[in-house]
């Protein structure tokens, strides 16, 4: 029986008839309604004709996650007394419920990504309902682009609506072709702003750790708002992990503590969505915010903690990073507490941090990995993206880099066209790296075990399993607990979508297959993680691509060792198998992340890094690892491996063959030219032999290096050599034209071929450098050609002849530029003007008869005049034998003393 009363009571039915009317004129729209408000439950019924009377419509749901689409699927199901199945179904990873009568179906995004690709046209298919949309997740923007393709191309009578809590309702009207945008009103209570910041700073979230003191308290806020408030708590957490730390500190409280997330039990999560007779504490992560309606709730209790996408470089994969939540988060999560009654908020921050919030999160598509969404983009033919609409467009870089992951893997050719073999990893549900694993591994090893290792890596197992990939398998085989399993489910899909006898009839090489509604393999239909699922396509016979090549050779699994576990299933007691099976599985997802040991339990990466593994590690002896997951701390030059498995040479040549190299290596190295034959793959050194008769380019080249990481300091300097430099560049600051800059020592590199050869082609070794003669060489940069050269030594004389007969040597290179001629004093009387170098006056450093510092003047007239007898009264007692006349312009300049003046 239908429960009309629950029905009339959804504030959302005062919108219901202009969005109909929307949809009729329009064929598109966006329904802006707050959480609680039926948008959800109420709309997909109407439109459906199940409730109001009007015209029967398929209908689909498209949620981000999948416990909103199966809490969707049974909302509307008790709204229309009916059970899931009827009417009403779902489609999530790992579990279809569909029958028959059903009209309206709740899928998450990447379901409903793959029955695009396999069925563009959507056969049989009314009208598409894409909810939550304000949390910009990748799937969702990508099927709306797809969905709104197909309306302009094939199926113009296809009604799209795009809902949210809150939105950007005038882009998403944009990118709808100019959609009516309809708004329905929510009931809403007063929430009372608890600040509830730490006693004490705590560390700010470094990827996914969150600092532990936050999380504790976190708990004690959640204990006093219980002590404080009336009703159920609902505390906002930003992953499964925080969830369980804080539950764990919860201990003795005076409530049910319940969990709400993506791995909890479907009966956990029923439990927390239910109306509840006793007080509950409910841990929930960001699905409440907005996806879910939990009864009961009067106080939020907000950690102020989010999880965003991003790109996992530790693992060259998408991942969940840790940030601190948005301001529209908050205002979401606040208006938890007041959807039945007046309420109240926590919030583990202070209110001066508030205002320095990100406004909005990020939409996922400028921030995330793209490797999946471009190769959805190559299976619909869009490669770049550059015709699909989309409220933002890709990120350059990171589609770029999402190309070059595609044509490593064969999922694309280099013009970025998808490949039948691209089609085939499309349909796994999985990251591209990890479906080239899967592929290739099950080649190898059977798709049993390929399948049960790509599981493991494609949802990381807990931290208490260990860093060991092998004995982690191993500890999933037999464990009991709730990530096994998840794992062994996981693990099923993927053994059926890779094996040969998985593949459905109507998928040939390079086809298109059409899939009615609800009618696609359960590979197809079930995308890891509706969050960043990626799938689509055709599946092919192409031949898997495990023969990588180097240069002059190349490798085909069936050499490596764990080759000889092929078919074997699991292991039968031995540890050799799984862990050569780990390794393969692993080195084949993440061959940049092939290590080879350098001492005990440190590793080089074939990506350059350094890397380390925990005290304990029974990996610390391993001669190769293959890393699967790994992170840097600040300020750390090593990463920490997290989770890998011993590797073997062989392994790890095929694995990442496209990296092996053979060749002459010549280059500066530690101070000498080193030139040896290397083999490498990657970073890695593998093998090493002298050369006796190194390609000279490649040793010109390498001297150069050497000299510029070095400097000129390298070549022989005398003093003159030097005193010509010095010359030349005050020429060049003074004159410039033809004088050249030879100032500068990486330009004076640049300009090799001009000046140092054909010496520098002759070197072979840093010895050699320091028998070029600089000077001898700075000459060749002289203007010859104009005839300047010749008048050096009258623009810029090394030796400058002043009154006493003495020809007093210049220096050129003061910081200020300007030549200095340090004279004894005596030595210039009789001489009224300053000395000038090019028209430049030279700043005079007058010298005791010792030769001490006595007045510097660049202005010898006012000198005389002036200062000079200062100086005069202040040495003529300390130097009587020296002549000091009052009038030094008009005494006769000597170098001598008085006695010998007088003989």
């Amino acid at each position: 029986m239908i429960r009309t009363a629950a029905l009339d009571a959804l504030p959302v039915r005062e919108a219901v008839p202009a969005l109909l009317s929307a949809l009729d004129d329009h064929g598109t729209a966006v329904l802006c309604a707050p959480p609680g408000t039926g948008k959800t439950t109420l709309v997909p019924l109407v439109l459906a004709g199940l409730v109001g009377g009007g015209p029967r419509r398929r209908v689909v749901v498209a949620e981000p996650r999948r416990i909103a689409a199966r809490a969707a699927a049974r909302r509307m199901a008790w709204l229309l007394g009916e059970q899931v199945g009827g009417a009403v179904g779902f489609t999530v990873r790992g579990k279809r419920v569909v029958g028959p009568d059903t009209v309206v179906e709740v899928v998450t995004t990447g379901v409903l990504l793959q029955r695009l690709q396999r069925d563009q046209e959507l056969t049989g298919v009314d009208v598409v309902i894409l909810d939550e949309c304000h949390e910009r997740h990748l799937d969702a923007d990508t099927v709306a682009a797809f969905l709104l393709d197909v309306r302009e191309t094939l199926r113009p009578e296809l009604r799209l609506v795009a809902a949210s809590a809150t939105t950007d309702s005038a882009g998403w009207a944009r990118v709808l072709g100019g959609a009516p945008v309809v708004e329905a009103a929510g009931v809403s209570y007063p929430v009372e702003t608890v600040w509830a910041p730490p006693a004490r700073p705590v560390r700010p979230p470094h990827g996914m750790r969150v600092d532990p003191a936050q999380l504790t308290h976190v708990a004690s806020v959640v204990r006093r708002a219980l002590a404080e408030r009336a009703g159920d708590v609902l505390c906002f957490l930003p992953g499964v992990g925080e969830i369980a730390r804080v539950a764990g500190q919860l201990g003795g409280v005076d409530a049910e503590v319940l969990q709400i997330h993506g791995r909890a039990p479907a009966a956990a999560q029923d439990a927390a969505l239910s109306v509840a007779d006793h007080r509950r504490v409910i841990l929930s992560t960001a699905v409440a915010e907005s996806s879910l309606t939990v009864p009961g709730v009067r106080v939020v209790v907000d950690s102020g903690l989010a999880r965003e996408p991003r790109v996992d470089h530790a693992r060259g994969l998408g991942a969940l990073a840790t940030v601190r939540a948005s301001r529209a988060a908050g205002r979401q999560r606040a208006g938890r507490a007041g959807r039945e009654a007046p309420g109240a908020v926590y919030r583990c921050w202070a209110e001066a941090e508030d205002g320095r919030l990100a406004a909005f999160p990020a939409p996922e598509i400028r921030v995330a990995d793209l490797a999946q969404f471009a190769l959805q983009a190559a299976c619909w033919g869009d490669p770049d993206a550059t015709g699909l609409a989309l409220l933002d467009p890709p990120p350059a870089g990171a589609m770029a880099a999402a190309r070059e992951v595609l044509v490593a893997v064969g999922a694309v050719d280099p013009a970025g066209g998808v490949t039948a073999r691209g089609r085939r990893m499309a349909r796994l549900g999985l990251h591209p790296r990890l479906a080239r694993a899967l592929l290739d591994g099950s080649a190898a090893l059977g798709a049993r075990r390929a399948a049960e290792v790509v599981a493991l890596i494609s949802e990381e197992p807990p931290r208490e399993y260990g860093d060991d990939l092998a004995g982690a398998w191993r500890r999933a085989r037999a464990g009991g607990d709730g990530y096994a399993a998840r794992w062994r489910t996981e693990a099923r899909r993927l053994e059926r979508a890779v094996a040969p006898a998985g593949r459905t009839a109507e998928t040939g090489a390079g086809a298109a297959p059409r899939t009615p509604l609800g009618c696609g393999t359960a590979a197809g239909d079930q995308p890891p993680d509706p969050r960043t699922s990626n799938a689509g396509g055709a599946d092919s016979s192409a031949r898997p691509a495990f023969e990588e090549r180097g240069p002059g050779r190349s490798h085909d699994l069936s050499a490596s060792p764990a080759f000889e576990a092929r078919g074997s299933g699991r292991s039968s007691g031995s540890a050799a198998p799984d862990d050569g099976a780990a390794g393969l599985i692993a080195a084949l997802a993440f061959p940049e992340r092939v290590a080879k040991a350098r001492g005990e339990s440190a590793f080089l990466m074939a990506n350059g890094t350094a890397a380390e593994l925990g005290d304990g590690s029974r990996l610390r002896s391993a001669p190769w690892l293959a890393v699967a997951v790994a992170d840097r701390p600040p300020h750390s030059a090593s990463a920490r491996v997290r989770l890998a498995a011993v590797l073997d040479e062989d392994t790890a040549r095929v694995a990442a063959g496209h990296l092996l190299t053979d060749g002459e290596e010549v280059r500066w190295e530690d101070g000498d030219l080193v030139a040896r034959a290397a083999e490498r793959l990657g970073a890695i050194e593998l093998a090493v032999r002298p050369l006796r008769s190194p390609d000279p380019a490649l040793v010109r080249a390498a001297l150069l290096d050497g000299l510029r990481s070095e400097g000129l300091g390298l070549l022989r300097w005398s003093p003159d050599a030097v005193t010509l430099r010095s010359r030349l560049g005050f020429l060049h600051r003074t004159l410039g034209g033809a004088w050249p800059d030879v100032a500068d020592d990486r330009a004076l590199v640049e300009r090799a071929d001009e000046w140092l050869e054909p010496e520098l082609s002759r070197a072979r070794r840093r010895a050699d450098l320091g028998r070029i003669d600089a000077g001898q060489a700075l000459n060749r940069l002289l203007p010859w050609a104009t005839g300047e050269a010749g008048r050096l030594d009258e623009l810029a004389p090394e030796r400058l002849e002043v009154p006493s007969g003495s020809r007093i040597r210049l220096d050129y290179s003061a910081e200020h530029g300007r030549p200095v001629l340090a004279v004894k004093l005596q030595e210039l009387f009789g001489l009224a003007e300053t000395p000038r170098v090019a028209g430049v006056p030279v700043v005079v450093h007058l010298l005791s008869p010792a030769g001490r510092p006595a007045a510097v003047t660049s202005d010898l007239a006012s000198f005389w005049q002036g200062g000079y007898r200062a100086v005069r009264a202040e040495l003529r007692g300390r130097y009587p034998k020296h002549p000091w006349p009052e009038d030094p312009a008009t005494a006769e300049p000597t170098r001598h003393t008085n006695a010998r003046l007088r003989r």
